[in-house]
């Protein structure tokens, strides 16, 4: 049989085929590194992101506890509510001081009252105001809610700025519509709270255990 001879066209075509072999695996590896890159730079500010809240938290941790000890209230835990966090991630938190980490955290409402927003709230210790007053609080009597799990602890602001809150009936307690877990980029919704800080049934019945079985008042710290 007669070998053929290979033409200009034969290896023009050639060349384009080898060109594809060796270019489109390299797009490929190209388009994952990017993909990997982008994962990555995410992970980072994430972690980021996790480090400034935990910083901010054991921050005020460390003040609670001085302030619990002067006081004579608790020093097993207290209960940190960071308003500043976005309402759609945990920002009340169970801080227990005997192991210096967080115990329990979850989501928590704001009051709905006057220029809040699902994403900002708006403050005032002003009664009727339906806002969230910030402050240090002291834990009350354990009363019953017709919300939630049906239970509540009375509120008494420790400064100036919450000083009205067991007149405004401002209470801890929990309401069902709170979800268990983080909803975040989503808002919670206005009108879960008149001031009082809500939380989600798992977390209040998690919280209620141990608030029955102190004999001193457990410090509740709002801040932004």
């Amino acid at each position: 049989m007669k070998k053929q001879k290979l033409t200009s066209v034969h290896y023009q075509a050639l060349s384009i085929l080898l060109m594809f072999l060796f270019i489109l695996p390299a797009c490929n590896g190209n388009n994952t590194k990017s993909q990997n890159e982008d994962d990555a730079a995410n992970t980072v500010t994430e972690s980021l992101s996790t480090n400034t809240v935990n910083e901010k938290l054991r921050g005020k941790a460390d003040s609670a506890l001085i302030f619990c000890k002067t006081k004579g209230m608790n020093t097993d835990f207290c209960l940190l509510v960071d308003m500043s966090e976005h309402s759609g991630k945990k920002r009340f938190f169970v801080w227990d001081f005997k192991t210096d980490t967080i115990a329990s955290s979850g989501l928590c409402a704001h009051g709905y009252g006057k220029r809040s927003t699902p994403s900002r709230p708006a403050f005032s210790n002003v009664e009727g105001s339906y806002c969230t007053s910030l402050g240090k609080y002291k834990t009350g009597a354990r009363s019953y809610s017709q919300y939630g799990i049906n239970v509540h602890y009375k509120l008494h602001g420790l400064e100036k700025t919450n000083d009205n809150a067991f007149r405004r009936i401002v209470v801890l307690h929990s309401f069902s519509e709170i979800p268990d877990h983080e909803i975040a980029p989503s808002h919670l919704p206005l009108g879960y709270s008149q001031g009082c800080p809500v939380i989600n049934n798992s977390l209040m019945t998690e919280l209620d255990m141990l608030l029955k079985k102190q004999q001193k008042p457990t410090l509740l710290w709002i801040y932004n």
